[in-house]
């Protein structure tokens, strides 16, 4: 079998790849405009909207095709110099889930070639599409443009289906055959990470050579640890978004839904509160984000959940957090909770480690490479609260042990940039341009056996 690569490893090698002047960026179902934590929106919007912008600053431009959720909404937005979202008019512009857009792909792809259709020939050379309802618009664009198809999944419906959470709902077949035809089809597949790699390989039998691992990055401007005296900072911190000043903070940020397991976060709490009710006592948990998903079913679902187990006073929530507020509450916590059964990565426990906050983690998907075990946070097998609570209870009556975790996080963050990862995304697009460009050759050339697809 092939030896997987990071974009990033091949980029140092000579060969001279071609270079895009223009990308049209797939993103159906949600918009890198929309607020993440709430809805459909989260890291992939996160994603989206800062490599387009780095992008853009490499003298790249891109058009980010995405389904109109609003009537006031213009047609094109210009999100940043090189960088437009266009919104494409396919269905009820609200009351739409996710699951029902397949019905609406044909509107979609419709609207996304009559915008080509629009432009002077050749004005993408390459498309870029994020989740596999984007994948199938993607399929259908690349080969009527003619450009090569890069397709990063973000989430992949067999993994998802494999380590479900309990009263959540399985994936349902037909994303599963369409992930597969995606994968097939793709010219190029980014990976967030080689355990993603490996699970396309493995479970969706996907072309090594095709497969490339680009991790995310974390902007380093805005998530960083506080200048100045770090405590004074978590106080102001604390004090900026109304949580106790004394005490401990644990803080989960994300969509609720089963998928990203916040309950396991609360039933630890009852569980350290049997445990060892002194530190019970002094914890407050912070669940920041709104409904999302299956999570919409029973929207007041954790509440209930803390009230049922008696420590509604132990819980503390918060909508999604923008600007500064979302880095200060990072800065407030003594550590980030990320419970998740399943992350292609995980955004959320980078964003926290560059503010120099550890991280408790499950030990599944992409986390085990955005936390760094031991050093930059604490990975935990399984979701029993019990666990959790026991890592808790060892963790937070400890300063000297976080102050070190806080220093590995803050390097391990580092490590890390979005810079770091366009420039292994251009060298995936320069090799998805370059044998795109061969098989032309090769078809004029009249050879058979180089021009097939693969």
């Amino acid at each position: 079998m092939a030896e997987l690569h990071t974009g990033v490893g091949r980029q140092r090698g000579a060969l001279p790849w071609p270079r895009p002047r223009r990308i049209a960026t797939l993103s159906v179902h949600t918009s890198p405009l929309h607020q993440p934590g709430t809805g459909d929106a989260g890291g992939m919007n996160v994603y989206i909207l800062e490599v387009a912008r780095r992008l853009a600053e490499a003298d790249v431009e891109v058009e980010i095709f995405t389904r109109a959720t609003s009537g006031d909404l213009p047609p094109v937005v210009e999100m940043a110099p090189g960088v437009h979202v266009r919104h494409i008019t396919s269905g009820p512009l609200e009351g739409l889930t996710k699951e029902e857009l397949p019905g609406q792909l044909c509107a979609f792809t419709a609207g996304v070639l009559r915008a080509e259709a629009a432009r002077p020939p050749g004005h993408y050379d390459l498309i870029h599409s994020h989740y596999w309802l984007s994948g199938q618009v993607g399929w259908l664009a690349k080969e009527r443009w003619g450009v090569p198809l890069v397709h990063t999944a973000h989430t992949l419906a067999k993994v998802k289906n494999a380590q479900l959470a309990a009263g959540d709902r399985p994936e349902p077949k037909a994303r599963v055959i369409g992930e597969e035809q995606v994968v097939a089809e793709a010219d190029r597949l980014v990976a967030n990470t080689r355990v993603e790699a490996r699970d396309l390989l493995d479970r969706y039998d996907a072309d090594p050579d095709r497969v490339a691992v680009v991790e995310p990055g974390v902007d380093l401007d805005r998530f960083r640890p506080a200048a100045g005296d770090r405590e004074a900072a978590r106080r102001a911190a604390r004090r900026r978004l109304g949580l106790p000043t004394h005490g401990y903070v644990v803080a989960f940020v994300g969509r609720i839904q089963p998928l990203k397991a916040p309950d396991v976060l609360i039933r630890a709490v009852a569980a350290l509160r049997d445990r060892d009710p002194a530190i019970a006592a002094e914890l407050t948990v912070v669940i920041c984000g709104g409904p999302s998903g299956s999570g919409l079913d029973r929207p007041t679902a954790l509440i209930e959940l803390a009230a049922s187990l008696g420590v509604t006073d132990r819980v503390c929530f918060l909508p999604p957090q923008t600007g500064e507020d979302l880095p200060a509450l990072y800065r407030a916590a003594d550590l980030v909770a990320v419970p998740s059964y399943n992350e292609s990565f995980g955004l959320v426990a980078l964003e926290a480690q560059a503010c120099g906050t550890p991280v408790l983690a499950a030990a599944v998907g992409g986390l085990v490479t955005a936390v760094r075990d031991g050093v930059s946070g604490v990975l935990i097998d399984g979701h029993d609260p019990v666990d959790w609570a026991s890592t808790l209870a060892k963790l937070l009556p400890d300063p000297l042990r976080r102050a070190d975790l806080s220093r590995g996080a803050e390097r391990h963050a580092n490590d890390f940039s979005w810079h770091r990862t366009v420039s292994g995304l251009l060298t995936v697009y320069g090799e998805a341009m370059a044998d795109h460009r061969a098989r032309l050759a090769a078809r004029l050339a009249g050879d058979p056996a180089l021009s097939c697809s693969w």
